[in-house]
């Protein structure tokens, strides 16, 4: 399959000599565009880091909490089959991906950057599936079945978001690897799982075991 050069390009502007490898995910039939395992290699130049920093590209990784959650969905269809889903801070649109494969009716991938939308829609189209795309889940009119949020809790300034959820889908099912004895009246924990965030990132034991929260029925 062709590589997305827009895309490609995109990550370009960020890292010079990147590129992108289409990879399969684990104990998934999914594959996504994903950074070649190769470009994280080498010392990067000071120019090229303060760019990652101000605008990192989280679109080219599958972090370990969303494969975690994808996992989860395709292990376990009956969550959504024939359902509306909303995948929030798609990133990659791996959990939004899975949820189609699983037989979910309609899944809409919402993240603020149009690059991750663009990488989203670019793997949708490598795993041959459909799915809708929003900027801005405050736009949203409808209220969705189930609400997924994947590697959204590391950033102290989206917990305002927990308590808006319930206004957008009847069921919402959190996944994270980074908050520590995590406690919120309208969230219950679910259940533990483990994954890796690829290309591998070398990252601690503890940052790959995942928390799954789901919504307390009201």
């Amino acid at each position: 399959m062709n590589t997305p050069i827009a895309l490609e390009a995109k990550l370009q502007q960020l890292i010079s000599h990147a590129s992108l490898n289409l990879t399969p995910l684990p104990q998934t039939s999914l594959q996504l565009w994903l950074i070649n395992p190769d470009n994280m290699q080498g010392q990067f130049s000071s120019e090229q880091t303060q760019k990652v920093l101000e605008e990192p590209p989280y679109w080219c990784f599958c972090w370990t909490s969303g494969l975690a959650l994808a996992q989860w969905i395709l292990a376990n269809p009956q969550q959504v089959a024939g359902k509306s889903v909303i995948d929030v801070g798609c990133g990659s649109g791996v959990v939004a991906l899975a949820a189609k494969r699983a037989g979910a009716q309609r899944v809409v991938a919402c993240d603020l950057d149009p690059v991750a939308l663009a990488a989203t829609q670019a793997n949708a189209k490598a795993n041959q599936l459909e799915l809708e795309y929003s900027t801005d889940l405050f736009s949203q009119t409808e209220r969705y079945d189930c609400l997924f949020a994947a590697d959204l809790l590391y950033d102290p300034d989206n917990l305002p978001l927990l308590n808006q959820f319930p206004r957008f889908a009847r069921q919402i099912t959190i996944a994270d690897s980074r908050q520590r004895n995590f406690s919120h009246p309208l969230y219950q924990t679910s259940q533990r799982l483990v994954a890796e965030t690829l290309p591998d990132l070398a990252e601690p034991e503890e940052f790959r075991q995942v928390t799954l929260y789901q919504s307390v029925a009201r």
